[in-house]
Order: structure tokens, then sequence, then C-alpha cells
């Protein structure tokens, strides 16, 4: 099994990174978050599963070890394979997993390109108590899938609800300042 990969970025891509360990180029499989943040010749660290299968050989990594235990659990959840746990993984982040299923909020995950309305009760079901806690704490940003739910209730899509909370989930901020920020990001059309 490989766990970690570290080495020289020869590439970038979308949703990948080439990196050169030893003198062989590794094609790991990330989310564009993780390859984003490198360029061609930075050195990388990254925590890594090999996924081995009949005909392939494939390596996913990731940044922090948080993100790679939320994509093994997301893979335990029947129907979620590794591109569907790595496309939850690109569109939220692993506290924001853990708070939408601590919360129960399906639409969350219905959010998620390729994720249905069955997908997103299983991941609820399968992955509750199973995450780790969130920081202890009053109404900080654990709570965003709240805010969340208030978007798509005002009327705004689920996805460009996500994004815009995504976008302002930055630092230790209330609910109700993710809430506002958030509004505000969609009235100017901004959401990202």
């Amino acid at each position: 099994m490989i766990a970690s990969v570290s080495g020289k970025v020869r590439a970038s891509l979308p949703e990948a990174l080439v990196v050169d360990v030893g003198g062989v180029g590794l094609l790991i499989n990330t989310t564009n978050r993780v390859s984003g943040a490198f360029s061609e010749n930075d050195h990388a660290d990254l925590f890594t599963v090999l996924i081995v299968r009949e005909d392939s050989l494939t390596l996913y990594g990731f940044s922090e070890q948080s993100d790679l235990e939320t994509f093994e659990l997301l893979r335990s959840v029947s129907g979620v394979g590794a591109k569907s746990a790595l496309g939850i993984l690109g569109a939220l982040s692993a506290a924001q997993i853990r708070d939408a299923v601590s919360q129960e909020l399906d639409s969350v995950f219905k959010s998620v390109t390729g994720i249905g309305a069955k997908t997103a009760k299983l991941i609820i079901l399968t992955l509750a108590g199973k995450l780790p806690a969130g920081p202890k704490g009053s109404g900080k940003q654990s709570n965003s899938p709240i805010a969340i739910e208030a978007l798509i209730g005002l009327g705004y899509k689920e996805n460009d609800a996500l994004r815009a909370v995504a976008s302002v989930s930055q630092g230790d901020i209330s609910e109700k300042e993710v809430l506002k920020l958030a509004l505000q990001l969609l009235a100017k059309g901004t959401a990202k």
C-alpha cells in the first residue's frame, strides 16, 4: 500500500497531480482544491491511498489526513465509488461533510453533481456517528449547513447556496455572519 507520496510536482492538472518520486512520475488523482494549490516544481507531501481494480491501479492523494479518512468513509457507503467520493470532497470540505451528516442535511450532498436523493440519504445513514466530532463551541462555522438550508429556503439553487457558503466560510465566523455574507455574494451574483 502507498500511504504517502513526497516529491516534486511535474504537472498540475484538473483533479490530478503528477509527482516525481525517485525519477518515476506518479499520477495522483485529487480534488481541484489540492491540484490548484501546486505549481510545477513545487514540493508536494500527500496522504495517499492506492485502489487496486482488476484493470487498474489508481492513486488518490490529499493534503490532509482528515480528507483521506473522509474519502475512505465515503467509499464505504453503498453506491459511492472512489470518483464519487472524490467529487464530494471536491465540492465540500471534510468539516462541511461532518456537519451535514451530524445535522442530517441530505440536501448538502444532493447539491454535488452525480449524487442523487437516495445516495445522499445513504451517506447520512451510513456515516452517522462515524465522523470525528467537530470543534466544540458556540455557533461557529461548523453550522454552515444550516446557512445552506436557509438559502435554499429563500429560493436559491442548492449549488449556488453551497458555493456561496463555501466562499465565505473562511476563518472563525458565526453561522449568522456566514448567512449574511453568502446572501451578499448571491445578491451580487458573484458566488463561484
